[in-house]
């Protein structure tokens, strides 16, 4: 995730290499690919592909779900994430203001593009959604809490059910009903938690949890 650009990305095929995978958000890359999302439109042509953010691989398969079966209209994500190696252990300068503090002392409100990638890997819902994240104390396991419009009213049980049917066929999107803590999904393979616990349902809000 350095070199995030397409300019710097391809000095890698000038240097030889065949194919470069970013794995951050990229500008100028052939395509944003989420597996278990959209892999599907991956092309032999793509010489610079990004697989988008930690956060973006959590939100869009939840994001892909909702939509599909229920429809959104729009929506807010905050991520609750993991403190990253490029905030400071202790208060030192930084061109950040927020990420010149401690990482180990604060939670500590950042900005994130995540959701607004969510519309690079589903066209769908582009423009639909945007977010923030709030960096917090811990060293690992970041969640995602997505709050959407809907295009008809639905209940917990419902929102629940097809959540639980589409981990079942799904490589990347997990389903938990456990009383579990982030400790507690550390190492897990998987891209997406959907924590089955937190759902909230208002008419046609609704609020969603995925580790």
């Amino acid at each position: 995730g350095l070199f995030t650009s397409r300019d710097k990305a391809a000095a890698h095929l000038t240097a030889g290499a065949r194919k470069v995978i970013i794995s951050a958000p990229a500008s100028g890359a052939d395509a944003t690919i989420v597996y278990g999302v959209n892999h599907d439109t991956l092309r032999q042509s793509h010489q610079i592909i990004s697989s988008a953010s930690c956060t973006t691989n959590c939100l869009a398969p939840v994001a892909q779900v909702l939509h599909r079966e229920l429809g959104i209209e729009n929506g807010l994500m905050t991520t609750i994430h993991a403190y990253t190696n490029d905030q400071n252990l202790i208060d030192v300068y930084h061109t950040d203001p927020y990420r010149a503090r401690s990482a180990t002392q604060s939670m500590i409100p950042s900005k994130t593009g995540a959701a607004e990638a969510v519309g690079l890997v589903l066209p769908e819902l582009a423009g639909k959604l945007t977010g923030m994240a709030v960096r917090v104390p811990v060293i690992n396991v970041s969640l995602v809490d997505l709050t959407v419009t809907l295009k008809r009213e639905t209940t917990v049980d419902e929102v629940n059910a097809l959540m639980k049917e589409a981990s079942q066929h799904s490589k990347v999107l997990g389903y938990n009903t456990l009383p579990l803590v982030s400790h507690d999904f550390n190492h897990n393979p998987l891209s997406s938690i959907f924590d089955a616990n937190h759902t909230k349902v208002s008419g046609k809000l609704l609020k969603v949890l995925s580790w």
